[in-house]
């Protein structure tokens, strides 16, 4: 597997926690906030096609961005429900209130929060934090991958037969149909798919081992921003889905596996437009 990257000594905060403490208290109290109103009535808003947002959304963004922008105030901000904003550090929050909102909405206990720093396009500190279990997924960069305070790691399955592939179908009707195609095209060689509708989730599962591989074509920043560096410290390679180089922060799509999995999985996926699109 590979190893983690170089450690990252992060600024101090204003009351002199680490970066990565205020990115779990964040996440933590956000996450009571969300499930003080889970199962409740709370008000949905469209924003594109099965694209939701509810008031919850908006509630647990201002509690994180409040908190955060206290403890480091030059810090730029890239939130889902809110518009960017440059900081006079080279850092920046990225966050995502509540990815699984569908989920969320319709009472499916199954979304998490995720509260990461990045510079420039590479994430240095992350969390995903799953308020309905209490478990926290956790990485600095060059530190390792945590869940609860345990060290994870990636699946060391090294036959994709066995392997249980997680995906997610993202908006786009036509990218979603050739995702599809892939999909069955593989169907007979692998174990079995999961698709949860919580990228942010489910990339946090495949650093912890509990899915082999995850695949996704249309990923916003906040969606994977704690996620690919919880997969890389786990010992995961990570890869832009267009390019198979190393992904970013601004990858669209992803690829995340353990080395002989990945192979695998780029041998039998060469070719299909998924791949290509």
């Amino acid at each position: 597997m590979p190893e983690s990257t170089a450690h990252v000594e992060l600024p101090r905060s204003s009351s002199g926690q680490t970066a990565l403490e205020i990115c779990e208290t964040a996440a933590r109290r956000a996450g009571e906030l969300v499930m003080e109103r889970f199962r409740t009535d709370v008000e949905v808003s469209l924003k594109g096609r099965a694209n939701v947002v509810t008031d919850a959304d908006l509630a647990s963004e201002r509690l994180i961005l409040d908190y955060v922008t206290d403890e480091y105030p030059d810090f730029g901000i890239l939130s889902e429900e809110s518009e960017p904003v440059a900081g006079a550090s080279p850092y920046t929050w990225v966050v995502d209130p509540i990815d699984g909102t569908r989920n969320f909405a319709e009472g499916i206990p199954h979304f998490c929060i995720v509260v990461a720093i990045a510079n420039g396009e590479t994430v240095v500190a992350g969390v995903t934090y799953d308020p309905v279990r209490d478990e926290l997924f956790s990485a600095q960069q060059g530190a390792g991958a945590y869940l609860n305070g345990q060290r994870i790691r990636v699946s060391d399955r090294q036959n994709i037969e066995d392997a249980i592939l997680g995906f997610d179908l993202g908006y786009d009707f036509g990218q979603a149909k050739h995702l599809m195609e892939m999909v069955a095209g593989i169907w007979p060689q692998i174990s079995g798919y999961r698709l949860m509708g919580s990228s942010a989730l489910s990339i946090a599962y495949t650093a912890a081992g509990r899915i082999d591989l995850y695949a996704h074509h249309s990923l916003s920043s906040w969606d994977i921003a704690s996620g690919i560096l919880l997969a890389r410290e786990a010992g995961a390679r990570v890869l832009d889905r267009a390019t198979l180089h190393d992904a970013t922060l601004f990858s669209p799509g992803l690829i995340i596996a353990n080395a002989s999995l990945m192979d695998q999985f780029l041998s039998m996926t060469d070719g299909s437009i998924w791949r290509t699109m």
